[in-house]
């Protein structure tokens, strides 16, 4: 029996307004992959929204967990069906579809074990704040595990799951994407950082993180990290 080669696990709360798009988008530009989506606890119909696409793996939490714990979650399906290679896409219509070929191809020429995507290795709209807040992450990404990347909270990620059983993440909300970085160097991956398509629009901006909210992220990154 041959197994899928790629599955995309999409992290959803309270998505019900775009979800289908970026679910179609996805389908017909990635239309031999798995498609999951973990439905984390949103109020809204989210989850039928999902499920009303043809083709797509829905699961649900039904507490809010976190984006972390619904990517775990998703981790664990992509293990169960045994995908090579495990995409890491938001639910909110920022990233490309397209980006994911290009991102597979780098990896299987170069080796690779991850490839991490980046807005800032070519031209970005992201708004003033937004680059303030993600380069000051950047340096207490490089600050707690030595390792330096131009955009350390990107959600678009590819991973080569199936050759990391170890790969976990234990942290339940935004504080995973620094958890990440720290994965990569416990674990010795081979990394790169490509360019990828960001598209803002008026609701990703209203559903991204406030500077308050980034610095808590970095709170209970460091709590978990050098307390716990």
């Amino acid at each position: 029996m041959r197994h899928p080669e790629v599955a995309i696990v999409i992290a959803a709360y309270n998505e019900e307004g775009v979800i289908q798009e970026v679910l179609t988008n996805l389908r017909q530009e990635r239309p031999n992959d798995i498609i999951i989506v973990v439905d984390d606890g949103s109020k809204d119909n989210t989850y039928r929204a999902a499920a009303s696409v043809e083709g797509v793996i829905v699961a649900r939490h039904y507490v809010n967990l976190g984006q972390g714990a619904a990517l775990q979650t998703g981790i664990e399906i992509a293990r169960c069906l045994r995908a090579e290679y495990l995409v890491t896409f938001d639910a909110d219509g920022q990233h490309d579809p397209a980006d994911i070929g290009y991102f597979l191809e780098v990896m299987k020429k170069e080796n690779l074990d991850i490839a991490l995507g980046s807005r800032f290795l070519g031209e970005t709209n992201a708004p003033l704040v937004k680059r303030v807040v993600l380069k000051l992450s950047t340096i207490f990404t490089w600050l707690v595990s030595r390792i330096l990347l131009t955009d350390s909270h990107n959600g678009f990620r590819v991973i080569h799951i199936a050759k990391f059983p170890q790969f976990e993440i234990r942290q339940n909300r935004m504080a995973h994407a620094s958890e990440i970085i720290d994965i990569i160097r416990q674990l010795k991956m081979r990394y790169k950082e490509l360019p990828c398509h960001i598209r803002y629009t008026d609701y990703s901006k209203a559903k991204g993180q406030s500077i308050s909210n980034s610095i808590n992220i970095v709170l209970d990154y460091f709590i978990e990290r050098f307390i716990l």
